[in-house]
C-alpha cells in the first residue's frame, strides 16, 4: 500500500535534515554565534579579518566608532 513509503521517507527526509541542525548547534558552540558568515569571496574575507581585528568579534555590527583615532 502507498502508506507503506512513509516510514523510509521520514527517516530519509530526517536523515538529509540532521546535519543542518547540527551545524547550528556546532557554531553556537564553537564560534559562540550559530550564523556563518560566507566567506567565498575574497573581499568578504577581508572584510571578516579587518572587522575581527577592530573588534575581536566579527559578528558584531561595526561603526565608525570602533576605529580608533590615530
Amino acid at each position: 500500500m502507498w502508506f507503506e513509503v512513509l516510514p523510509s521517507a521520514v527517516i530519509i527526509t530526517v536523515a538529509l535534515s540532521v546535519p543542518t541542525y547540527a551545524m547550528y548547534g556546532l557554531q553556537k558552540l564553537v564560534l559562540g554565534n550559530a550564523y556563518r558568515r560566507n566567506l567565498d569571496d575574497r573581499f568578504d574575507r577581508v572584510m571578516y579579518l579587518r572587522d575581527r581585528r577592530l573588534t575581536d568579534n566579527p559578528y558584531n555590527m561595526n561603526g565608525l566608532e570602533q576605529i580608533t583615532d590615530q
